[in-house]
């Protein structure tokens, strides 16, 4: 793409953590930015008011419960209708509900495999047909190490974000020839509010199980995204991990 000024990009999942920092990466280098969410509306407000302060070409909070068919392909459709075209296709937005499968119910299941995983076939399906008329787009999904390697209590959450690699790699198969790429970004354990409410020392362990000895900053995976975006023209189908080693 070479530069993003002027770029249409959605983040969905932007009011705070990874889809924030993403927000602001994109939206400082001169995008115009929609600020999804689904619930976090004072949050979302103030992330897009803070890129209009910080060189984004325009920047608005658009509320879409991704999860949801008819409200992700309002997303999308909205965006177009109010800027034109959509370039960027960041899909960020998940929820965790984390107990073992004894204790898992079904419904636990499905409330995040469906937003963690359907929800991203939902915003792709909506977008692709803009993408492939404009002949060029491209689109990160944020998965997680979880889905590479699995962790106790997290079979939902590593189902989805496995199943997000696979889906990423026919997506990009099958828009290839439009010139629209489809990567992934496994994060590692990143600096989130998530992460701080976990109790020390269960983050004392944390930190000894990464070989680089720190969790990651939500502003490293927004510096990946920004790459993919700017330079990652000849790279498509490929799943980047930024998770300090605790994956190889």
């Amino acid at each position: 793409m070479g530069t993003l000024a002027g770029a249409v990009v959605i983040v969905t999942g932007a009011g705070k953590g990874i889809g924030r920092a993403i927000a602001e990466e994109l939206g400082q280098q001169g995008a115009k930015v929609v600020v999804n969410y689904s619930r976090s509306k004072e949050e979302a407000e103030a992330v897009a008011a803070s890129l209009l302060e910080r060189g984004a070409a325009a920047a608005v909070a658009m509320q879409a419960d991704v999860s949801d068919a008819v409200q992700a392909k309002r997303l999308i459709d909205e965006t177009v209708h109010l800027f034109g075209r959509l370039d960027v296709l960041v899909n960020n937005a998940g929820i965790n509900i984390d107990r073992t499968m004894k204790n898992m119910t079904v419904e636990d299941w499905d409330k995040v495999v469906q937003t963690d995983l359907s929800g991203y076939f939902y915003t792709i399906k909506a977008a692709m047909s803009y993408m492939m008329e404009q002949k060029e787009g491209k689109i990160i999904n944020i998965s997680s190490f979880v889905g590479q390697m699995g962790n106790f209590g997290h079979a939902n959450y590593s189902a989805a974000k496995a199943g997000i690699i696979g889906f990423t790699k026919t997506a990009a198969l099958e828009l290839a020839r439009f010139h629209v790429t489809v990567n992934a970004i496994c994060p590692g354990f990143i600096e989130t509010d998530m992460y701080t409410t976990v109790p020390e020392k269960v983050r004392e362990a944390i930190v000894k199980r990464i070989p680089l000895g720190r969790v990651g900053t939500p502003q490293e995976i927004a510096s990946a995204v920004s790459y993919l975006v700017l330079h990652g023209d000849y790279i498509t189908g490929q799943t980047l991990n930024i998770n300090g080693g605790i994956y190889m």
